[in-house]
């Protein structure tokens, strides 16, 4: 079957297994409940990574750049980066150098979805990120999700890779709650006058062109309501703490500067806990009420806090990625990027040389 007769295709059958280990038999049982009470769904918008499939990976892709890209130009920056790096430091050789370093110079030319290098293909991938919604809103974590068994909340803390080893395998059995979502989800589409004419065509010829879904795991963001309601309020995160921190991050040092609480120019290690607890004049009123906030949030698992008539929740995010005849679904026409391919990073020749251009011109 050649490229162009993949285009489009009948969905394929989704393989359903019953849960018998305990925890997962319990993570079943809470995305049920959680199916009661977060019936409803609201889609953001799409993600982009890349995804690698080798010669003897058969229909399975694994994920390179992480699928939590805001825009198609950002993942393939990703790749541009990965091929850059592999050249440096894993060629063998002069000619493998020379492979890699001329699909990294596509990369730096051209808008590229997709390319093979050494055997291996690449292409980047596009998922819709939603959230399930319920009538207070935005889901939040579940009781079944992960948690650490003592919160790290110092500075040096660093969260896992978003995807890291992740292989898309769309044969693989899943769930039964896992299935009834992949196959309701299949003839999803965007809809309203919000989207213009051509996101909607595009979103409408999707279901033929990729009609399986695959679910991504599930990551986690800082969502807010105020009196216009729901809004994103920080990227996505691999786990509950570390949402967690981006909120304590937020609260002390990101909200006090931008209310003009804190001055903008003040060292990084102010922020509303510091001047509080110095019983700084500033410590009244706003900034208080931020730094007992944040301490409210370090006493336990906080999903939600109140300040200030700003409700913020810990957002539990869900993706999902078409799928074709012919894997993963890419960039769609009217998908925008934000910025043009560039170069990265320095001049590496075929020898492993980096050349570093010169801060500036001598006379």
């Amino acid at each position: 079957m050649d490229r162009e007769d993949m285009r489009s295709g009948e969905a394929r059958p989704v393989l359903v297994r019953v849960p018998v280990e305990p925890v997962e038999a319990a993570v079943e049982a809470d995305a049920v409940d959680a199916a009661t009470r977060a019936g409803d769904m609201a889609v953001r918008g799409p993600l982009f990574g890349v995804a690698a499939q080798d010669a003897n990976d058969g229909p399975r892709w694994r994920v390179v750049v992480p699928v939590t890209h805001g825009c198609p130009q950002t993942a393939r920056d990703g790749l541009n980066s990965l091929l850059w790096f592999r050249a440096k430091d894993e060629a063998r050789d002069r000619a493998e150098r020379r492979a890699l370093l001329a699909a990294v110079n596509r990369l730096e030319n051209e808008p590229v979805d997709e390319l093979t290098v050494l055997g291996t293909r690449y292409r980047v991938v596009r998922a819709e990120e939603y959230a399930g919604m319920g009538p207070d809103g935005f889901e939040g974590p579940r009781p079944t999700d992960p948690e650490p068994l003592v919160p790290d909340w110092s500075p040096s803390a660093r969260e896992a890779e978003a995807d890291k080893g992740l292989v898309l395998d769309p044969d693989a059995p899943v769930t039964p709650t896992q299935a009834s979502e992949r196959l309701s989800l299949r003839g999803m589409t965007y809809a309203g006058s919000q989207y213009p004419e051509h996101v909607l065509r595009d979103s409408q010829r999707a279901p033929h062109t990729h009609p399986d879904v695959l679910l991504l795991p599930v990551m986690f963001k800082i969502v807010k309501r105020t009196g216009t309601g729901w809004e994103s309020d920080s990227g996505l995160f691999v786990s509950t703490q570390g949402a967690r921190r981006s909120l304590d991050f937020s609260l002390t040092y990101w909200e006090p500067r931008s209310r003009g609480l804190i001055p903008l120019d003040a060292d990084r290690r102010v922020d509303a806990r510091t001047l509080v607890a110095q019983g700084a004049d500033s410590a009244a009123g706003e900034l208080t009420a931020y730094a007992e906030a944040a301490d409210r949030l370090r006493e336990g698992r906080v999903n939600e806090l109140e300040v200030l008539g700003t409700l913020y929740r810990i957002g539990r995010i869900r993706r999902l990625l078409r799928w074709g005849p012919d894997g993963p679904e890419g960039p769609r026409p009217s998908d925008v990027s934000r910025h043009e391919p560039g170069s990265i990073h320095p001049v590496l020749d075929e020898d492993g040389n980096v050349h570093f251009e010169d801060d500036e011109d001598e006379d």
